[in-house]
């Protein structure tokens, strides 16, 4: 047996975990090109179906899914009832303006000590994220937890979060849209949580927050003001852990962040 087969195999599977190929269609292959059988006739029904009002002034069905601006207007007002981060939990559970919500396994709101002084916002929960409900905790996750390690920091001294609380489907990127939709809440987060430090983990995080257009490759590392509502916060972009498992050279200009970040803590 070549030696190399085996662990190329595994490397395969990881590479489909990440790009979320997280079951399987079926153990029986299937001819798709022989004929199929007539599917059966469809019970005759007495009474006629429903009909939609189709007039101007129609009113929309209860159930269907708010217009992206109404949903964006609800966000903000539910997420500005939130006196504490516990109420922002509560009413994330029952919000239903995102449809990424439908899709998901549970809400990912977030880990580590909410009283913490340093805080990490990244972009959206993965697969293992959505099974356990906490952010940052599949081979990303395990990422960051050794770079915290490595400045002398742990989940226990941090808190992490996502600008999207829930996982969206085959861990794609969260669309503009979904995104607006779910940023009042995570600035509510970064308001009721108080850091002194935010920490930006990737361009989509650093941009919906810090409103930068340059991509994180010009920006990681540099000092910016995050405006909370309440005060005004350093904050840093730097590269999200997923990037740095592609593109490992590039975790030598991460440590540098992570070094300016402790040094900025220690000062404080």
């Amino acid at each position: 047996m070549n030696p190399e087969r085996p662990a190329t195999a595994r490397d395969l599977l990881d590479f489909y975990v990440e790009a979320g190929v997280d079951a399987l269609l079926g153990e029986i292959p299937i001819n798709r090109f022989a004929a199929a059988e007539p599917p059966p006739a469809a019970p005759r029904i007495a009474r006629q179906a429903p009909q939609l009002d189709l007039e101007p002034n129609a009113r929309v069905p209860a159930d269907a899914p708010p217009a992206p601006d109404d949903a964006v207007m609800a966000a903000r007002d539910a997420a500005k009832r939130a006196k504490s981060l516990d109420d922002l939990r509560a009413i994330l559970e029952k919000f239903n303006g995102c449809a990424l919500k439908a899709t998901a396994t549970q809400l990912v709101f977030a880990d580590g000590n909410p009283q913490a002084r340093l805080m990490f916002v990244g972009e959206a929960p993965g697969r293992d994220e959505d099974i356990e409900g906490l952010p940052f905790v599949g081979r990303s996750g395990k990422l960051l937890d050794r770079m915290l390690s490595a400045v002398g920091l742990d989940r226990t001294s941090v808190y992490i979060a996502n600008i999207v609380p829930w996982r969206p489907p085959g861990n794609r990127t969260p669309t503009p849209q979904e995104s607006q939709i779910c940023l009042p809440f995570i600035l509510r987060q970064i308001e009721l949580a108080d850091p002194d430090i935010l920490v930006c983990l990737g361009g989509p995080s650093a941009q919906a927050l810090l409103g930068i257009k340059d991509g994180i490759t010009k920006t990681r590392g540099r000092w910016f003001t995050f405006n909370s509502g309440k005060r005004e916060i350093r904050a840093m972009p730097t590269f999200h852990p997923a990037f740095l498992l592609r593109s490992p050279l590039q975790k030598r200009f991460a440590w540098r962040d992570f070094l300016a970040i402790k040094k900025a803590l220690d000062q404080r």
